[in-house]
């Protein structure tokens, strides 16, 4: 029985050691203040789940507004090298990095954000995975419709749209609003602020989420959006984790990340974006601003316009993909969910 008592001792040791090890933290890094729905909403809760799941073994902390330096375009290689573990990010920061995925940006594709993030996530699943090989993709989805904020100019047609200086948040929308006769200026959601209020740009286009924690709402006197049914257009988003960091996880907490990812976890994603676009059009409301809802006939000349955008993407992805061939699963997939 002595002999028995180290190997008892160092069996005892070693349970101890398991039951009490130290909780993982994760490092979440993200573009938005804490005041953004995305924050609250989303990455919070996020995180709330997977310690909760893991009995408090995984932790995160959270960096919001590029805390930890860079700018929203460099979250994605932040993430694949491992400056942070877990990225939420806009792949349309990063033109040409992802564009099989890219087409669920095209205009009049999407339809209600958890139905279109449905469609998302299987479509990256059949045909883009190849795209997100040097990531781990926990979850994929898009924002709300956009529409088009303007602080000077009330768009009530398309002609009014001649000259206005437009953020575009991704390239497609750049293509967009060229097409609809306006000038895009590019850039990611934190500068939106100080481009209405300085009067670089002459209105947004964006969510309805975005506006208060941008304080565009307060910028701007005009929100311009096309009748029910397709959006006029939207972006892609994901939440992706360095593999490395994944891999580097027991089992059980690699079943916890696998838990809080997929399918699922992206229509909730969207579910929250969605409730927040409801509280960004009421502080609009509220400011006295003007909703302002083409008619049919001009949203039918919108769409009209955009034509060119998608064919262009579709002769551009010929070069080595069959365009034509994932817009129509694209909007197949779209179809499939908007129906159940």
């Amino acid at each position: 029985m002595k002999a028995l008592a180290p190997l008892v001792a160092s069996l005892l040791f070693g349970l101890c050691s398991a039951v009490t090890a130290a909780p993982i933290t994760l490092k979440v890094a993200h573009f938005l203040p804490p005041s953004s729905p995305g924050h609250k909403d989303v990455i919070q809760p996020w995180c709330e789940a997977i310690k909760a799941d893991s009995d408090g073994q995984l932790q995160c902390q959270i960096y919001p507004a590029m805390q930890l330096g860079g700018t929203p375009a460099q979250l994605l290689n932040q993430v694949r090298d491992g400056v942070v573990d877990v990225v939420w990010t806009l792949p349309g920061y990063n033109p040409g990095m992802f564009p099989i995925s890219e087409v669920f940006e095209l205009p009049f594709m999407t339809t209600t954000a958890p139905a279109s993030s449905r469609a998302l996530w299987d479509f990256i699943n059949d045909y883009a995975q190849a795209e997100f090989a040097d990531v781990k993709l926990i979850a994929a989805w898009i924002s709300g419709p956009y529409q088009i904020h303007t602080r000077k100019t009330a768009v009530r047609k398309l002609s009014d749209l001649a000259g206005l200086k437009i953020r575009a948040p991704s390239r497609l929308s750049t293509r967009l609003l060229s097409a609809l006769g306006a000038t895009p200026v590019g850039m990611p959601v934190p500068q939106i602020t100080e481009a209405l209020s300085k009067g670089v740009i002459d209105g947004a286009m964006a969510p309805w989420e975005v506006l208060p924690a941008t304080k565009a709402h307060e910028l701007t006197q005009y929100h311009t959006d096309v009748v029910k049914g397709r959006t006029l257009a939207t972006s892609t988003m994901v939440l992706l984790m360095n593999p490395a960091r994944y891999h580097s996880l027991s089992p059980e907490l690699q079943a916890v990340i696998d838990k809080n990812s997929g399918a699922t976890t992206s229509v909730w994603i969207s579910e929250q974006f969605a409730q927040a676009d409801a509280v960004g059009l009421q502080a609009a409301q509220e400011r006295g601003n003007e909703i302002i809802y083409l008619t049919t006939t001009q949203t039918e000349r919108w769409e009209a316009a955009a034509l060119t955008v998608t064919e262009q993407w579709i002769q551009q992805m010929n070069q080595q993909h069959k365009g034509a061939e994932l817009v129509k699963a694209a909007r197949s997939l779209v179809d499939k969910y908007t129906k159940k």
